[in-house]
């Protein structure tokens, strides 16, 4: 049995450390608590009267997106971050936008918003490329 776990162990290790998803230590309270903080603080700076603007590059309109709920799941991406966030457009639907972010010091920043693209974070988490955090 022993021989068997160390076995299972030592494949789980090699298959993270050839899948571009290297093996991290866990995150702390207050890393998570940072990361969450750096998300809030992106969505506040970025709202226009109470709404997240996203522009549709072909079309050239315009959606007013309006927060609801921050996802308190945290994933990692070999050092970068991605967390979620619940928004509703004007009609009320719901609409996911996931939020890329990376370390600044002490602090994170968001370096890239997905809006309504999650079979994107999906393809990554398929690949390997995107895990939980813990």
């Amino acid at each position: 049995m022993f021989r068997q776990t160390t076995a299972l162990i030592g494949l789980i290790l090699l298959f993270l450390s050839t899948s571009g998803v290297a093996a991290t230590t866990p995150l702390t309270a207050s890393e998570k608590a940072a990361l969450q903080a750096g998300m809030q603080q992106h969505i506040d700076r970025q709202l226009v009267d109470g709404a997240y603007l996203e522009l549709n590059p072909l079309s050239g309109e315009t959606r007013s997106l309006h927060p609801v709920t921050a996802h308190p799941m945290i994933l990692r991406m070999g050092s970068y971050f991605v967390l979620c966030s619940d928004f509703r457009d004007a009609e009320g639907k719901p609409v996911n936008v996931d939020f890329f972010m990376a370390q600044r010091g002490k602090s994170y920043v968001v370096f890239h918003t997905s809006i309504a693209q999650r079979a994107q974070l999906e393809n990554l988490m398929k690949a390997g490329k995107v895990q939980m955090a813990d």
